[in-house]
């Protein structure tokens, strides 16, 4: 998947959602690429940050085990791929929406990118700068989520896709602030 197809993705008429629902590729591909390839970006890209340069996001980043955190990151990752497919799948099928398993997961998978390539951000020592990245990450991943419902739903009303999508968003930003607050008492 290239990075003109990510950015076609969330577009509301560019064919993109339609390829992918006509030729999916499987889930073992999906995991392959992109989920752990990029899923690895993160957990690097802060174990660099936080034993580079600790001290531009404050002390308390100061003498953590970043190699312990950093594996639990990716193995968190992981599963938060595994359970955003399940909740889209199930949130989608609670609705007048039908969304099959597969495309659940298709979603699951594409949704993330952004974030994770968001992490990229943490070359530069800058709390403000990352933080600014990684709203502009979160932000396009939900306009990806919205999207990929929207057309492996095959939704008419885009106010049943902003339900599902607020639903699914709401449950994946309170279990990353839950991972956030476990990781920040390590």
């Amino acid at each position: 998947m290239s990075p003109l197809m990510l950015f076609r993705l969330i577009l509301p008429s560019s064919g993109a959602w339609a390829r992918l629902r006509d030729h999916p590729p499987s889930v073992l591909a999906l995991i392959l690429f992109p989920v752990l390839p990029l899923a690895l970006i993160p957990p690097i890209m802060l174990y660099q940050a936080g034993t580079g340069y600790p001290e531009a996001f404050g002390d308390a980043f100061a003498g953590r085990e970043w190699g312990y955190i950093t594996i639990i990151l990716f193995l968190a990752e992981l599963l938060t791929f595994a359970v955003m497919g399940w909740l889209i799948h199930e949130v989608g099928n609670t609705r007048s929406a039908h969304i099959s398993a597969h495309s659940a997961y298709l979603v699951a998978a594409v949704a993330p990118v952004p974030m994770w390539l968001s992490a990229f951000a943490l070359f530069v020592p800058s709390l403000t700068v990352i933080t600014s990245i990684a709203l502009i990450g979160l932000i396009w991943s939900c306009a990806i989520v919205f999207r990929g419902i929207s057309h492996l739903c095959r939704i008419g009303a885009d106010v049943e896709a902003m339900s599902i999508t607020y639903t699914v968003m709401a449950a994946s930003v309170l279990a990353w602030g839950l991972l956030l607050a476990i990781i920040w008492g390590l």
